[in-house]
């Protein structure tokens, strides 16, 4: 098979991820790797104005090759702003972008045949049908028509469309039409992909079945910018976050690290079968360093500044004739580190999601 060839695995379709970058463009992964990885995007000091509106401040991030990199902000916060300035539908007032070692300061379109887009509202051609305009699109970008048709087919199927291929898209539900924005713009089997806030304004049903899809676009080696002001979706899909207020971007980190780095104290649940009583003045005499506090009948909290071992805690209750079931360390959400991090609720957050939704 050739290397260019659509694969599907599953019937998931699957575009090939050819190597962003090169030596020159490798920079060291996190910290559980030593092998340097290939840069995909590459964003220093990017600054935008409309008016007298600062959209972005000094915005700077990297994105690596086959990452799954999540842009998190609430409406007005420059997401947007963001990725039109990545995807040349915008120019910086300053700043410098590199699309896979590619200067797109200086050449603003040269990358564009290596990324898909999916904007916020879709984009497509409402008197074609699903079928025509994922062909129209392949034909953009020079697909020969045999090569386009099959592909089209492919994502069509991929994407539960394959019923709904010769029907004109302005009959396609929000869902629906959300899936073919995202088949389009991966028609040409670019190697990164940017997804502005894709599920929102669309049924739960639809949501769903869009970010397994997105999981599995990752899975298959597709670097993927998401923008989005769903804390749940962010936790669930990326691997590193970069959280951005009022322009300006505020942390940049793994899930796991945003999350674990914003817990003060150390929190561990101790739940037994059989509440016995003096036991938290027990634990208070034993292990003067920690704080225990009772949440309810059988669950103890033990807090700590640094990490708890269980072990001795567990003996001490068991010794005092209790019948331990579980010790488990309470790691916070990503909505609680985002509410710490940034002092936006995350309620003003989903607000903000309804109403778009609701005006679309």
């Amino acid at each position: 098979m050739r290397a260019d060839a659509e694969v599907q695995v599953g019937g998931d379709y699957l575009p090939p991820a050819p190597l962003l970058g090169g030596a020159a463009n490798s920079m060291p992964n996190d910290s559980t790797s030593t092998q340097p990885k290939a840069v995909a995007i590459q964003v220093e000091d990017l600054n935008k104005t409309f008016g007298e509106v600062r959209a972005l401040d000094g915005v700077s991030f990297t994105v690596y090759q086959g990452e799954l990199f999540g842009y998190l902000g609430p409406n007005g916060a420059g997401k947007t702003t963001t990725i039109n300035l990545l995807t040349g539908l915008a120019r910086p007032d300053s700043g410098s972008i590199c699309i896979a070692g590619i200067d797109c300061g200086a050449n603003p379109k040269a990358a564009q045949h290596l990324i898909g887009v999916v904007p916020d509202e879709s984009n497509l051609y409402p008197e074609l049908t699903g079928f025509e305009n994922l062909c129209f699109c392949a034909a953009l970008y020079g697909v020969k028509k045999a090569e386009r048709e099959a592909r089209a087919k492919a994502l069509l199927e991929s994407f539960g469309l394959a019923e709904a291929a010769h029907r004109k898209f302005a009959g396609y539900s929000k869902g629906m039409k959300r899936k073919l924005t995202i088949a389009a713009a991966l028609i040409h089997q670019p190697p990164l992909l940017f997804l502005d806030e894709p599920t929102t304004g669309i049924d739960v049903a639809s949501a769903r079945h869009i970010r397994q899809l997105i999981a599995n676009l990752h899975e298959q080696g597709t670097t993927i910018f998401l923008t989005t002001h769903y804390i749940e979706e962010a936790e669930r899909l990326c691997e590193r976050i970069a959280l951005i207020v009022a322009g300006r971007i505020v942390c940049i980190d793994t899930v796991e690290a945003l999350r674990q780095g914003h817990q003060q104290p150390y929190v561990v649940h101790l739940v037994f079968s059989n509440a016995l009583p003096g036991l938290l003045a027990r634990l208070a005499r034993t292990f003067p360093d920690l704080v225990f506090r009772d949440r309810q009948p059988g669950v103890i909290q033990v807090e700590s500044p640094v990490p708890v071992h269980v072990a001795p805690l567990v003996r001490c209750l068991e010794e005092a004739g209790a019948e331990v079931r579980e010790a488990k360390r309470v790691v916070p959400s990503l909505e609680e580190a985002f509410v710490r991090i940034t002092g936006i609720e995350a309620e003003a957050m989903r607000r903000d999601a309804e109403k778009k939704r609701g005006e679309g």
